[in-house]
């Protein structure tokens, strides 16, 4: 039996005190991150319309993103690479993870409440 592929909507939402360029940063560091890994893909979210007078169509966004795994094998480094990113990171940064509707929202909790919520969500969406 072969198994569908995952998309994963993934969005970094920055402390609001960052700044516009460490928020990019910030935003690059994570998809870059993300790209590292196993997966089958990483690619900006399409936003809304662009200002008036720019010179290109559509904007992406630089802190949200599509992630697609086949078959949702590696999900699981998908979420610890999240987890050390905003361990690693000053500030109260928030990622949320979307899979069918089904959203993980990790920042402000302890390394203990953040472990039981991200074991959940996996288990839940592990192939069977």
């Amino acid at each position: 039996m072969e198994l569908r592929p995952v998309e994963l909507r993934i969005v970094l939402e920055p402390d609001p005190d960052t700044d516009p360029a460490d928020a990019e940063r910030l935003g690059r560091q994570l998809r870059d991150e993300l790209r590292d890994l196993e997966v089958d893909g990483v690619e900006p979210v399409e936003g809304g319309e662009p200002p008036a007078g720019a010179k290109s169509g559509v904007l992406t966004s630089l802190t949200e993103w599509l992630v697609t795994l086949a078959g949702g094998g590696v999900l699981a480094p998908v979420i610890g690479t999240i987890r050390a990113f905003l361990t690693r990171g000053g500030g109260e940064h928030k990622v949320t993870v979307t899979i069918d509707g089904d959203t993980l929202e990790l920042g402000r909790a302890t390394d203990d409440e953040r472990a039981r919520l991200v074991d959940a969500f996996v288990r839940r969406h592990q192939p069977v």
